[in-house]
């Protein structure tokens, strides 16, 4: 199931959902396709070595651009082929195949590219091991080649970088989040995310809207990830398995994604490197609709209905929304509706070492514009890190680094089925109404929005009259001190914090239907911060008996999570337009207040044997204390044994 999964997410991927807009219409870009032969067409089905079957796979004839990829059932269809043509199948964590074609339609079945896994560097808690002793499948990515695709938000960088791994990116603009599967839905309420590691220190993630009702859902506000730096990024290691993740405990229970950042190496010259991007993002493909018939019901026009199924449009004399007359036609609103976005990124680092201290600074600056009018993102990332040796034999070694990320956001588009989701209204309007119609001006003589029909917002309108706007400032930071008692032994303390603090607000101006034309006027802030304080000690030694080798570790943590959050509205404005909590009566305003709380205590630790260096043996351990329950039942034991 979860290379089904995998497959669905790099078929939309393919699709060319580079905007990350969910549709919510039927794409007709992909069509059912019958696995039977045809003169000239090679047809089949491609599956895994499960028998699962393969979406999204390509399928091109070697040597040619003639291609295609998989559907949703595996199948394909590829026209202009020869007996004799070699058909070469690809797909990310497979192998891949070269068949001849012999004329008779194609079962072929793909096996894992176990050479795809990458070396590993680091593996829980920060210990690192040599690939051929874990008795679990790690992969990681280097930074560079998170670099590939510029991406806004680090999670779509992992797009088809670890096989398994689905990537769900969201139809929000440039700030929305994107959601990380490594094991699948292993929850009934959505929350199926990774846990987060930051240079041993765990990171909030959190992911989208805090409501995801379709029908009254808030504003998404991205997911933690996407405030870091991917070129602060050494590399990321995945863990996917039970025992991979089980010193993490039940935090670690949907995987753990590792991220090591840079420090300061040896460079030529000053150490400083620039560098900058500049990208654009359009949609890649448009959904085809119906162009034969216009405004209507039963080939009858209706000026105030929503459906396109109204008269046949030849061209002829009609009566629009606005009284004025004009020949009808068919509108591509979804073409006309969005612009071209543009991203805006700017580096700027100093990477140096100097005798026994390396130091690692860098400043980046991005700036994203959405393919939604209106929609903007940007985000300022200052890193600052130092790490020294010192005392006799370099026995100490000290690392301490400091991140800040300023994210300002305006007009994040709001999802669901609600009138002012821009992409709900384009794709239900009649296909005879031009949405151009309605850009400029947003508003009568009377002060209230021009709209072709009673219900619904005009998504110009929302741009300049209901606007949205938060910022969000965040610090990680986290230090370390480590003293060596032998080549093989090792002891190490470590702080880390995150820390953020959101403020927003949101206007409505008068004149808007759905607030009986009232304005209105809302504010948030959110304060969330965690602690998180350590202690480890390993040891690793081969040759321990003979040709038994072994390794232990030991530690424990202490971890402390508190959020805060306050919510205010004024559901009527007694002056129209003056944005103030104040400038209304009290029964018109609402106060929400949260407060979280939570400590967790642990204590974990490793045991593991090896003969000659082939042959593993590893048992771990993590026993937590956990706040949120009662003194009887608080304790959780997470063992794992892996060979």
């Amino acid at each position: 199931m979860l290379k089904r999964l995998k497959s669905v997410s790099m078929l939309l991927f393919l699709m060319g959902a580079s905007t990350g807009a969910a549709y919510a219409v039927a794409n007709p870009g992909v069509a059912d396709v019958k696995i039977t032969q045809q003169n000239g067409a090679c047809t089949g089905v491609v599956v895994d070595a499960t028998g699962e079957t393969v979406i999204g796979a390509s399928v091109v004839v070697k040597g040619t651009t003639n291609g295609t990829i998989t559907g949703l059932d595996g199948d394909f269809s590829l026209s202009n082929v020869k007996k004799g043509d070699i058909i070469q199948i690809s797909f990310v964590g497979y192998q891949t195949v070269e068949i001849p074609w012999d004329g008779q339609p194609m079962n072929v079945t793909l096996q894992d590219d176990t050479q795809t896994l990458g070396e590993v560097v680091v593996t829980a808690l920060g210990i690192k091991r040599e690939k051929k002793a874990l008795g679990y499948a790690m992969q990681e990515v280097k930074g560079d080649a998170l670099l590939e695709a510029r991406e806004t938000n680090l999670a779509n960088a992992l797009t088809g970088k670890v096989s398994g791994v689905q990537i769900i990116r969201s139809s929000n603009g440039p700030g929305g989040s994107s959601k990380i599967q490594l094991r699948g839905a292993n929850s009934v309420t959505g929350l199926n995310q990774p846990l987060i590691v930051v240079d041993g220190v765990p990171m909030d993630n959190f992911t989208g809207a805090s409501n995801n009702d379709i029908d009254n859902p808030t504003l998404d506000m991205g997911n933690g990830l996407s405030d870091i730096n991917a070129e602060d990024i050494e590399s990321m290691s995945v863990l996917k398995g039970a025992s991979a993740a089980a010193l993490y405990g039940s935090r670690a229970g949907n995987g753990v994604i590792l991220i090591t950042t840079k420090k300061g190496t040896k460079r030529e010259g000053l150490g400083i490197t620039i560098s900058g991007s500049v990208s654009a993002e359009t949609t890649f493909m448009l959904p085809k609709r119906q162009k034969a018939f216009g405004q209507g019901e039963n080939g009858v026009f209706d000026s105030t209905n929503g459906y396109s199924w109204g008269p046949e449009v030849t061209g002829q004399s009609y009566t629009k929304w606005d009284g004025t007359t004009a020949n009808m036609q068919i509108f591509d609103n979804v073409k006309n509706f969005f612009d071209t976005g543009v991203n805006l990124s700017e580096s700027i680092s100093f990477q140096q070492q100097y005798d026994k201290t390396s130091i690692y600074t860098s400043l980046n600056r991005m700036d994203d514009s959405s393919m939604i009018p209106g929609a903007n993102l940007s985000r300022t990332n200052l890193t600052l890190r130092a790490s020294s040796t010192f005392g006799k034999d370099d026995r100490w070694s000290i690392d301490a680094k400091v991140q800040y990320i300023n994210t300002l956001a305006e007009n994040r588009p709001i999802s669901g089925a609600r009138g002012n989701n821009a992409f709900y209204t384009i794709f239900n309007m009649p296909t005879t109404i031009d949405i151009r119609d309605f850009s400029s001006p947003v508003k009568d003589e009377f002060g209230e929005m021009i709209w072709w029909s009673k219900g619904g917002i005009n998504p110009y309108w929302s741009k300049d009259y209901n606007p949205n706007k938060d910022s969000r400032n965040r610090f990680l930071m986290n230090g370390s001190l480590k003293y060596k008692f032998t080549d093989w032994l090792d002891a190490e303390i470590k702080a880390g914090s995150d820390m953020y603090f959101t403020e927003g607000e949101e206007k409505l101006y008068a004149g808007s239907p759905t607030n009986n034309k009232n304005s209105r006027y809302s504010t948030s802030e959110k304060k969330f911060f965690e602690n998180n304080f350590s202690f480890l000690i390993s040891g690793h030694k081969d040759e321990l008996f003979g040709k038994f080798g072994g390794n232990f570790s030991f530690g424990g943590n202490l971890m402390e999570r508190k959020s805060t959050g306050l919510d205010n509205a004024m559901g009527k404005l007694t002056a129209p337009d003056l944005f103030s909590l104040a400038n209304g009566d009290k029964k018109d305003l609402s106060i929400t207040e949260t407060y979280i709380h939570k400590k967790i205590n642990s204590l974990y630790g490793t045991l593991g044997i090896n003969y000659n260096g082939w042959a593993f043996l590893d048992a771990t351990f993590r026993n937590d204390w956990s706040s949120a329950l009662n003194k009887e039942n608080r304790s959780f034991f997470y063992p794992s044994v892996s060979l």
